[in-house]
């Protein structure tokens, strides 16, 4: 199972249970039986493109970051990511190399072909690589903590990977802590982007998360320490999901979150929310 594979099964995961999805409800709903879904989200086999556009589709969420996340893991799993370049034709048929001897003092030069075209493939190989790590970098939530080590295997039942002050301004969903979190308030802003705060007991932890937004549009967090915030920074952004790093919660603190708008004329929007009340949704006030 390779780290892409990894990726985006943990994200399937976070899904189904944010979406509070059962295997029997995907199985009803889709064309893939129950235990398809099981070995799909278990990481055992990597699911049809069209398995991971109907999760999204059931989940009510933007499929891009999904797919993205799928076309590198495919590669990878098909092994188009490392597969060698066909070797260049020559005018030369196959007949006339096996009728006719080489010509004396070629040995070293025949040995030189072989050697350029062992550093052809080679190097054929670390470009695919390297253009696979590009596009893996790239994707939504691969900031600076994205460089943190995946775990060597991933079962179906994932346990968090931190809890309290070790989750503060780290990923959720890297650490396993997005995986069926509550949401403590849900807010849709003047401009249209909604913002939700979130928060896993298991973790110990809240954070937010963001979508419809703008380039250039930004979310803050804060529960009494340190903010942390996620930037709106490209189209590919804007068309998903972007969540925040995560700060330390207790029962009873208080989880802030501000949305700061691209506009220059626009103005800056928060809302609370206390650990352990029950969610509110809430809107930005109509003009009088």
């Amino acid at each position: 199972m390779t780290t892409e594979h990894t990726r985006l099964a943990a994200a399937l995961r976070e899904l189904r249970a944010g979406a509070g999805l059962s295997l029997a409800a995907l199985a009803e709903r889709t064309a893939y039986s129950k235990s398809s879904w099981e070995r799909y989200l278990n990481g055992k086999s990597l699911p049809p493109r069209q398995a991971v556009r109907e999760l999204c589709r059931l989940a009510n969420e933007p499929d891009g970051r999904l797919l993205a996340l799928w076309e590198i893991a495919e590669s990878h799993w098909s092994g188009r990511a490392a597969a060698p370049a066909p070797a260049p034709p020559t005018d030369e048929s196959p007949r006339s190399h096996a009728q006719e001897p080489p010509p004396a003092g070629t040995g070293r030069r025949r040995l030189g072909g072989s050697r350029l075209l062992v550093v052809l493939v080679s190097a054929y190989t670390v470009i695919v690589g390297g253009v696979a790590v590009l596009l893996f970098l790239l994707l939504p939530d691969s900031e600076a903590q994205e460089a943190e080590p995946l775990p060597a295997s991933v079962p179906f039942s994932l346990a968090p990977q931190c809890h309290g002050a070790a989750c503060e301004g780290r990923d959720p969903m890297r650490l396993i802590c997005g995986l069926g979190p509550e949401t403590l308030a849900s807010y849709r802003t003047a401009t249209g982007a909604h913002v939700e705060l979130r928060h896993s007991k298991k973790c110990g932890a809240s954070w937010a998360r963001t979508w419809g937004t703008e380039i250039g549009d930004r979310v803050d967090v804060t529960a009494g320490g340190p903010t942390h915030g996620v930037r709106i920074r490209n189209k590919d952004d804007a068309a998903t999901f972007r969540y925040t790093e995560m700060t330390e919660v207790r029962p009873g603190s208080t989880v802030r979150a501000c949305f700061r708008p691209a506009s220059a004329d626009g103005e800056q929007e928060c809302f609370e929310a206390r650990v352990g009340e029950a969610a509110t949704r809430t809107r930005p006030p109509s003009p009088r």
